[in-house]
């Protein structure tokens, strides 16, 4: 129970690893405020997470034993930012752990300069700019708890260079940056800020997951050969699971980790160390 009796708000919890985090705090003894788009957005060639889908979340949350509230939240709108972050605090009290994982992995598939200006302001918009309004939307309210674990989620991407996705990759090297600054500043009111790299993840159907089926789709790899393409790639000659990105958020998350901040964990099995 490494998060018992702390309050922990996450975006993107309708699916994939959102889901997978939101499994692994509930279990860990977090009361969860799961938040998630569950809605299309018109450029995003693919489904997000659905209105169903977080209501899941919400009751895996809850078949574990954990208080789990699930709002409809669209990182892009301030306005319902703050209104989310209001009912948490009133809900629970506090909020003592934030976990910045909304992100979109397309539109992509584009040389860099063949991208348009609406889908390079679509992605800045929710991967990169969506966690800094989440970290502005709760950090008054840490610094003044003189307490808080931010958990940004970024990407293998936000390390190196990937063809043909110059967007994804600008923004989660952003998501790095942002981290690291906003480490500094909290860092004399005792709020820690962290950010974890995925690599590949497996789109484990347990947690409805289909990020990396869609990366693959905007490199016209085809969805049958999918995985075994990325595993290629994988030093450990396996892809990552969404429970290895939650054993890592869990721990950041955690007073275990009191004295880490500005710090990036690489969850790629190795990729980003060649």
């Amino acid at each position: 129970m490494q998060l018992n009796g702390k309050v922990a708000v996450i975006t993107g919890a309708a699916r994939g690893i959102g889901r997978a985090c939101a499994q692994q705090f509930a279990r860990e003894g977090a009361q969860l405020i799961l938040l998630d788009i569950a809605n299309n957005i018109d450029d995003v060639p693919y489904p997000l997470g659905s209105q169903s889908q977080l209501a899941c979340t919400e009751a895996l949350c809850r078949a574990e034993g954990a208080p789990a509230w699930a709002l409809s939240v669209d990182v892009r709108d301030p306005h319902a930012i703050h209104e989310a972050i209001e009912f948490a605090i009133k809900r629970c009290g506090s909020i003592d752990v934030l976990l910045n994982n909304a992100g979109i992995a397309a539109p992509s598939g584009k040389a860099v300069h063949e991208i348009d200006e609406s889908e390079w302001q679509l992605m800045i918009d929710v991967d990169l700019s969506g966690a800094w309004r989440m970290i502005r939307a709760v950090g008054q309210s840490m610094l003044e708890r003189r307490s808080g674990s931010i958990i940004n989620v970024s990407s293998t991407a936000g390390l190196v260079g990937y063809r043909h996705f110059a967007g994804y990759v600008a923004a989660k090297h952003g998501v790095i940056g942002l981290t690291r600054a906003a480490a500094l500043d909290f860092a004399p009111f005792k709020v820690r800020v962290n950010a974890i790299c995925p690599g590949s993840v497996r789109d484990d159907a347990g947690v409805e997951g289909r990020m990396l089926s869609e990366i693959a789709r905007s490199l016209s790899v085809s969805v049958d050969e999918h995985e075994a393409t990325f595993v290629q790639a994988q030093p450990m000659n396996a892809l990552i699971e969404p429970e290895d990105i939650a054993s890592a958020a869990v721990w950041l998350a955690s007073d275990g980790a009191r004295q880490v901040t500005g710090s990036i964990v690489t969850v790629d099995g190795g990729f980003s160390a060649r």
